[in-house]
């Protein structure tokens, strides 16, 4: 099993962990090198892996438990891409803080996957191009820190627009990063949900002031719009 990003795929459920393992199978430039049913046997696995798929809800150990227990070994350990359904701030900021490379929420599609697994070899073949050239503004900083979720809220007090919902921009929100933009195309496939759908709430945040656009010029035809997390202290748009 060479040629390719190892990957362990963790899940308690065993119908879960073979589809996910599929998922990564059938992308190009990763292959599946194990699994594991319970956070014991994730940590008995991770030494030689690249990276690892950790659902949070394991029956013997939490998966922010494996994650504390991954980043005190020290070393050069396997990043972790943390598909859960959870989604409340507690986990989703002790994920973060662990520093994991992505967070996708269950239940998601192939494609989803697919695009967050894509994301993450680009940036570790190319080691985020541009990243290390750009100082990154003490905003940046501080949201990186955190861990960059919070609730929309503290931007706007005034209330979400019909047809948008909270929990929907949170996620929105935890798919976007402060330095790296990224599509709509690539926030709705992180989020598992249509690029119209995504649109709608990346708009509204680019209303609010939470987030900044940015534009990549290609050789020919429109240029593609990006968004990137705005600096936290940056001051909400009037109406």
């Amino acid at each position: 099993m060479t040629g390719g990003i190892r990957v362990l795929v963790v899940d308690d459920d065993r119908g879960a962990r073979a589809l996910h393992a599929g998922f990564v199978a059938d992308t190009s430039g990763f292959v599946v090198a194990g699994t594991a049913a319970t956070g014991a046997e994730a940590l008995s696995q991770a030494a030689g892996m690249d990276l690892i798929l950790l659902d949070m809800r394991m029956p013997d150990i939490s998966g922010v438990e494996v994650l504390h227990r991954l980043r005190t070994v020290g070393g050069d350990g396997p990043d972790v891409l943390v598909i859960s359904s959870s989604r409340d701030q507690t986990t989703v900021r002790q994920a973060m803080a662990a520093h994991v490379v992505g967070y996708l929420v269950k239940p998601f599609t192939k494609a989803a996957l697919q695009e967050r697994l894509e994301l993450y070899r680009a940036a570790r073949d190319e080691h985020m191009e541009g990243l290390e050239e750009r100082p990154l503004a003490q905003g940046e900083i501080d949201r990186l820190l955190t861990g960059g979720i919070r609730t929309v809220r503290r931007r706007s007090d005034a209330p979400l627009p019909k047809g948008l919902a909270e929990p929907t921009l949170e996620r929105i929100v935890a798919a976007l990063d402060p330095v790296a933009a990224r599509s709509a195309k690539q926030v709705a496939a992180a989020c598992g949900m249509s690029p119209g759908t995504a649109h709608r709430y990346l708009t509204y945040l680019t209303e609010v002031g939470v987030i900044d656009l940015a534009h990549r010029y290609g050789r020919r035809g429109r240029p593609q719009v990006l968004y990137r997390l705005a600096p936290a202290g940056r001051a909400p748009r009037a109406d």
